[in-house]
Parts: C-alpha cells; structure tokens; sequence
C-alpha cells in the first residue's frame, strides 16, 4: 500500500511538470499531505514521506480489520 502511494503520488508530481496548470493535481495533494509545497525540495520530501506513511496507516486499520471479519465469518460457518 505504501508503494502504491508513493508511486501515485511521484506520477501526480511528473504529471503536474509536464501539464499546464490547469491540469496540476497539487491542490489535491496540499491538505492532505502536512508540508507538502508545489515545487520545494521541503514540500517534495515531505509529501513522499507522508505518502509512504498514509499506505502504512492503512494498511495497520486495514489487515487487523480483514484478519476480524475472516476470523468471525470462519467461526460462525463451524
């Protein structure tokens, strides 16, 4: 899930370099990434940690949430 964030969020960034502005994902990723700032090496770094970090927070509520509903459906089908 990291990865997959991280990679969206580096082809958001090479997508907003090579497009006019109007097309620029950044407004998108401002408020959800803390210090992310369109073109700084400061806001580049800290969205790319915030992407990789968000996939690991998912992936903390997600797995436990898949693992409790396995682990009940199993049950009750006994």
């Amino acid at each position: 899930m990291s990865l997959f964030l991280l990679v969206s969020y580096l082809l958001c960034i090479g997508f907003g370099l090579i497009t006019p502005s109007v097309f620029h994902m950044h407004e998108a990723w401002a408020p959800l990434l803390p210090g992310f700032e369109w073109l700084t090496l400061k806001g580049f770094v800290a969205g790319a940690i915030g992407a990789y970090l968000y996939g690991w927070y998912i992936a903390g509520v997600y797995v436990p949430l898949k693992f409790w509903t396995t682990s009940r459906h199993n049950s009750s089908s006994e």
